[in-house]
């Protein structure tokens, strides 16, 4: 079992998968019980989608066509329009969004910057990656926010993020250079560690580390089978 709670630096180890027999039940597990305050949730998630958006930014920066540009324009508005939605309902709690998103910026900064792509394919499968594993966690975690916000959250998070999109860029810079296959599959194992631990500091802990710990396994679990799915949609392995 990984040790979610105790572990220090930044190396992660990355659950395997276990084999699951047919009479295995699929009950699936959440993590309900370790949602932190509503505010936490909102800023951070705010940051992060705001962080993404930049992230799409600086690869259209870097885009080699117009059409690549105009492509990622494409997905970056779909990721602001998710910045958009949880401040509003920052809003709707009373609050300011700068100032609930700013304890959080200095965390996520730093993840930002180790996640930060060394070229324009890098950029495109960090984007596609990190943005798609960190939708899926906090649609989870907002199953334990508060009923009327977990409906509204849910919505903003579960909408189109333009993966798609990306994941067809990504496909075709690889058959435009089949030698960068070996490269954006090693990256990609680097980045879904970096994003586990954004992902994981984001729980509320409780006075059972144990119980925690059980809780969180099976869900970073099934995280990793979507990332690994998420992989094997580019050609890549997981």
């Amino acid at each position: 079992m990984v040790n979610w709670f105790s572990r220090k630096g930044k190396r992660v180890e990355v659950p395997r998968l276990r084999p699951r027999s047919e009479s295995e039940p699929t009950t699936k597990v959440d993590l309900v019980e370790l949602t932190p305050d509503l505010l936490t949730f909102l800023g951070k998630a705010a940051y992060l989608q705001l962080t993404i958006f930049e992230n799409l930014g600086s690869a259209i920066a870097s885009a080699p066509t117009t059409d690549a540009k105009e492509l990622l324009a494409r997905v970056a508005a779909l990721s602001l329009a998710k910045h958009h939605g949880l401040t509003a309902e920052i809003r709707r709690h009373g609050e300011e969004p700068g100032a609930v998103m700013e304890p959080f910026t200095a965390d996520i900064d730093a993840f930002q910057a180790t996640t930060r792509g060394g070229d324009w394919s890098e950029e495109l499968v960090a984007c596609h990656i990190t943005a798609g594993f960190l939708d899926d966690f906090f649609v989870r975690l907002a199953a334990g926010l508060p009923a009327d916000y977990a409906t509204r959250v849910t919505t903003v998070l579960r909408a189109d993020s333009g993966s798609d999109l990306l994941a067809e860029e990504i496909r075709g810079v690889i058959d435009d250079d089949e030698k960068l296959a070996s490269r954006l599959a090693m990256w990609g194992r680097r980045l879904v560690g970096d994003t586990m631990l954004i992902a994981r500091s984001t729980l509320a802990s409780s006075a059972n580390s144990l119980s925690d710990e059980e809780r969180i396994e099976p869900v970073f679990t099934e995280l990793i089978a979507s990332h690994t799915r998420r992989m094997d949609g580019l050609g890549l392995t997981a």
